[in-house]
């Protein structure tokens, strides 16, 4: 009797068990993707939501410097009147107002031209490492990482001193007769191109040099044997086979140098005009937390809007594809 209990209750345990298995399975898919939605609720979403409501609120000299002040202790008729008394008057400001378009533009316009610029520096870069011996790439890639071990504002500091009238760059000028009087770099537009290049270079060698690494150089070899050119080689294999590490590169330098606050105020002087300083200036200068609210969020969307545009865009093309 007990052999046939035995065998009987052997196979539904061995069920139960598999089952236990298949839901702690699902369980740890599912936190798997449940922690990466979790980090951008309590980091991002609900950040946006906390400046967005100030963005609706009104300058006021208290503490914190707006009204109204969401207070639960008024109940559901307290929080029915606080939203009564949101308004977009900060939004319309900036519409009225040449100085934020201006410094959007101009944003824009300063981080595409950076962008650029790092791009066309930092390709030949990831190139070159991408073609070095195996050996000596983590040694490439080191170099390429150990400006990170300094910090960052110290980097920018140093160029002060390499750009201003008196600084190492117009003194090696001068000692070697390539120019005859001191250029002024520092405090314009130039000062800040070789800031934000400097600085977001290694943004942009890194994902280049992931793509160029991953490449099958037996493309490049069969195309050779075939009778292409070197120069039509890269255009048709190489550059379109790095075409997501471009992409990735170029947003990486792209996204954070439109809100850059650190280099245009320090290399580029009182007379530059960008969002990030003028971002600054309303937060802290003028302690108007709802109109620096309401910049930060047109910037946001300024960013992300197209970015998923060209992400669902990106998409569809690689589905048409398959």
């Amino acid at each position: 009797m007990s052999a046939v209990t035995a065998a009987t209750s052997s196979p539904a345990s061995a069920a139960g068990k598999s089952a236990l298995v298949r839901l702690g399975a699902a369980f740890v898919n599912r936190l798997v993707i449940i922690i990466p939605y979790l980090w951008l609720l309590f980091f991002f979403l609900v950040p946006f939501i906390i400046v967005f409501k100030i963005s609706l609120s009104q300058t006021a000299i208290a503490m914190p410097p707006y009204t109204p002040v969401l207070d639960f202790r008024g109940g559901i008729s307290g929080v029915i009147a606080w939203f009564g008394t949101l308004n977009f008057d900060n939004y319309i400001l900036l519409t009225q107002d040449a100085l934020y378009f201006n410094a959007y533009v101009t944003s824009v316009i300063v981080a595409a031209i950076s962008t650029v610029l790092t791009l066309l520096i930092g390709y030949p870069i990831a190139y070159g490492m991408a073609r070095a011996p195996a050996t000596i790439r983590p040694t490439l890639l080191m170099l390429v990482i150990l400006p990170f071990w300094t910090s960052f504002l110290i980097r920018v500091y140093a160029w002060i001193g390499i750009l201003k009238p008196e600084g190492l760059l117009n003194e090696l000028l001068l000692a070697t007769g390539i120019i005859s009087h001191r250029l002024i770099i520092l405090n314009t537009y130039t000062a800040i191109f070789i800031g934000i290049v400097y600085s977001y270079l290694p943004f942009m060698v890194l994902p280049l040099y992931s793509a160029l690494e991953k490449m099958d150089n037996s493309l490049i070899e069969a195309a050779k044997d075939l009778g292409c050119p070197p120069t039509s080689a890269f255009w048709k294999i190489t550059f379109p086979l790095s075409l997501p590490g471009v992409i990735a590169g170029c947003l990486l330098v792209f996204i954070p140098a439109v809100g850059e606050f650190v280099i245009p105020d320090l290399l580029g002087g009182s007379q530059t005009l960008m969002i990030g300083r003028t971002l600054w200036n309303e937060f802290f200068g003028n302690r108007d937390w709802p109109v620096s609210s309401a910049v930060a969020v047109i910037l946001l969307l300024l960013l992300i809007v197209p970015i998923m545009l060209f992400q669902r865009a990106q998409a569809r093309t690689q589905e048409q594809d398959q």
